[in-house]
């Protein structure tokens, strides 16, 4: 394998909505560039991008891969995003390190919502983005229509490159708006058909007002009157597009016996900006926080964005060189871990497939493998020069889950499959709630934590079930009530005796629990009051209606009784326990839930389903705000209302939506939900038996 430098490396991301065409297009690019002999197919299963299991099963991408494609003497790495939204975090990561993305979108005549997210992304991260129309050949396609549809949206910053020649649903050709010539879809020279004459003068003239703009001299032609050259037109054209300011569109057809792909990779050479052209990497040295020049000379340095687990050949770590170079054979640092790695495998990867390589300049993405300490997010780099490169920042999880194994006995595997899966996913958590005793796994979405527990089943051979989780109630009373607690036992030889009275009332000084000793006249002699407040302490974490810990509780010890003989410890923390149950069932005890803050980010159409939606959830609308264009709900809402929130939420907006959830305060249960906590702790007690 030959090596490659920076100038010579185009590193792409494919991104966009579901089913769009991403895995289609790479496919295509490596058939026609000789890489693969057989045009694989996404619902044949074969393809080289989607090869996991369940990829292949669901007949969608789940996880990003990655292939490189040579074309000239160039090398194209070109990182395949999934589209559907659980899997948000792979997108992500891929941007992180790419230098440029193409959007795969439909000939639809209509902007997809995951084609709205990824732009969203790329205009706040500054990364370059290419449009690449899809399946101009399908009944009702529109070049035209989607063009003017993503013009409608994004305005002028929409510039069409290429103009497909269509003769009824067969692209045949394009017209090259740059130079202003055609070609059929073999490169070959051809006419400009007469029909396209005047969408040409049209298209050329929006190229040459954004061309124009990339510099004074170019303006100053522009302006003058003066003609500007083909040359003239792509030099510009690529500085806008490298500052992300334009989205060039072309149209292509993907899946096809014969797939179309036009000039697409004569464009990603002339106007895809190289390794550090483009996108920054913010790294930092010390105390001192940079952008890091992507750079041969320097001291190797390189990050980890992507981790891919394999029960057999363990972890696969995909990296993206940012200076110097590494070779296998090289001792590096892992600065989170602070530990030594030796780099003993190399890989550069074209799906499943690995090639070994012996070394990578700065610039290029691989594959390490036999690494013992490193995973996502970790940077490498020489021990005598360190850096710490910004952590990419994955989506935090949105909906949570309680996941159990199956089988009994097979919890251990189950965990450590979960566990292991933690290392290629960074948008799923996995931590034990101390409250319910439940282990938690939290995502970004329904179908991504099934399709991790099917993973888990598929890799391990562990089953794992998810259920809804328990919502963490708390218990309080709501009236002041006396009681007495009262243990004998006499089996033969010393007994036990002890006897409490507690006053039991709402007003904890701390808002948990207190404790007062108002005993006098030694009714309960002074070594045994410890005894009676940790009697109550031990019976409040286990409650009085449904197990749930009680709270904002003041408990006053003021009479009691002992036996000079029989009285112990043991007993006055019994008779405590007792008056703790006694006393607190008469006194009102009611359930407290947690209620949440939630911020709700919405286009200004979605506004009215979404406080609907809210007050039929027990919500309150805090207020409304504008941000970037969109509106900002502030509202609080139950916990339990929302364990579903992100998949009603994604209904609701068609995806557009999102949200953020915060712990506010507990409040008492209404009566009407108070009753279905009581059943639902029966029905698990019984389970229990």
């Amino acid at each position: 394998m030959a090596v490659f430098h920076k100038d010579k490396i185009r590193n792409i991301a494919l991104i966009g909505h579901g089913g769009e065409g991403k895995t289609s297009l790479l496919e295509a690019m490596l058939y026609k560039t000789k890489a693969i002999d057989r045009l694989g197919k996404v619902d044949d299963g074969n393809s080289v991008s989607d090869y996991d299991q369940e990829e292949i099963s669901r007949k969608m991408s789940i996880s990003l891969s990655m292939a490189y494609v040579l074309y000239k003497d160039y090398k194209f790495n070109i990182l395949d995003c999934p589209g559907f939204f659980d899997f948000e975090g792979e997108m992500v990561a891929a941007l992180a390190v790419a230098d440029a993305a193409i959007l795969v979108t439909g000939a639809t005549g209509s902007v997809p919502v995951g084609a709205e997210k990824a732009l969203e992304y790329c205009a706040e991260k500054n990364i370059p983005v290419f449009v690449w129309v899809n399946g101009v050949n399908k009944e009702n396609s529109s070049f035209d229509a989607t063009l003017q549809a993503y013009r409608d949206k994004y305005g002028a910053k929409v510039i069409a490159v290429e103009l497909p020649i269509m003769q009824g649903n067969t692209l045949t050709g394009y017209v090259d708006v740059l130079s202003g010539t055609a070609a059929d879809v073999n490169g070959n020279a051809i006419a400009v058909p007469a029909s396209l004459q005047g969408k040409l003068a049209e298209e050329d003239g929006i190229l040459m007002e954004a061309v124009a703009e990339a510099s004074e001299d170019l303006m100053e032609k522009f302006f003058g009157g003066e003609e500007i050259s083909a040359e003239e037109k792509k030099a510009g054209l690529r500085l806008r597009f490298a500052a992300g300011e334009v989205y060039p569109v072309i149209a292509g057809v993907a899946v096809d016996k014969q797939p179309a792909l036009t000039a697409l990779f004569d464009h990603i050479v002339d106007l895809f900006p190289a390794p550090g052209e483009s996108v920054k990497h913010g790294y930092t040295a010390g105390d001192k926080h940079a952008d890091m020049e992507i750079d041969e000379s320097g001291k190797f340095a390189a990050q980890v964005f992507k981790t891919i687990v394999d029960p057999f050949i363990g972890k696969l770590l995909m990296f993206k060189v940012m200076r110097g170079k590494v070779s296998t054979g090289d001792v590096v640092l892992n600065v989170e871990a602070d530990e030594t790695e030796k780099i003993s495998a190399m890989s550069i990867m074209r799906g499943k497939k690995q090639e070994s390589v012996d070394v990578m300049y700065a610039g290029d993405i691989g594959a390490f493998a036999k690494l013992n300490y490193t995973t996502t997010n970790n940077t490498l780099c020489d021990p005598s020069d360190v850096v710490r490169f910004d952590p990419i920042d994955f989506p935090k999880p949105v909906i949570s889950f309680a996941v159990s194994s199956a089988d009994k006995g097979s919890e251990d595997k189950v965990f450590a499959g979960l566990n292991k899966m933690l290392d290629e996913d960074n948008t799923f958590t996995l931590e034990k709630n101390a409250e319910t005793n439940e282990m938690i796994i939290s995502g970004m979405g329904e179908m991504q934590l099934d399709i991790i527990c099917k993973k888990v089943k598929n890799k391990f051979n562990a089953t794992a079930v998810l259920k809804e989780p328990r919502i963490a109630y708390r218990e309080t009373i709501k009236k002041c009530v006396e009681a007495e607690g009262k243990h004998k036992k006499q089996s033969g030889g010393a007994g036990q005796f002890g006897q409490c009275s507690v006053r039991f009332e709402p007003g904890a000084a701390d808002g948990i629990f207190e404790f007062v000793d108002a005993v006098v006249g030694g009714a309960i002699p002074r070594q045994y009051i410890p005894a009676v407040e940790k009697g109550l302490r031990e019976a409040a974490p286990k409650g009085i209606l449904a197990d749930y810990p009680v709270i904002n509780l003041k408990c006053t010890v003021f009479d009691g009784k002992s036996h000079p003989v029989d009285s112990k410890e043991i007993a006055f923390i019994t008779a405590a326990k007792l008056a703790f149950q006694d006393g607190c069932s008469k006194a009102n005890p009611v359930f407290l839930e947690p209620i949440m803050h939630i911020d709700i980010t919405v286009p200004d159409s979605y506004m009215g389903d979404i406080m609907g939606d809210l007050s039929k959830r027990r919500g309150r609308i805090l207020g409304t705000d504008s941000v970037n264009g969109k509106t900002v709900v502030s509202a609080e809402a139950p916990q339990s209302e929302l364990a579903k929130y992100a998949t009603d939420l994604r209904s609701m907006t068609q995806g557009r939506g999102k949200f953020s959830t915060t712990f506010e305060r507990y409040e008492e249960v209404p009566a009407s939900q108070a009753q279905k906590i009581i059943e639902d702790y029966k029905k698990r007690m019984a389970a229990a038996q």
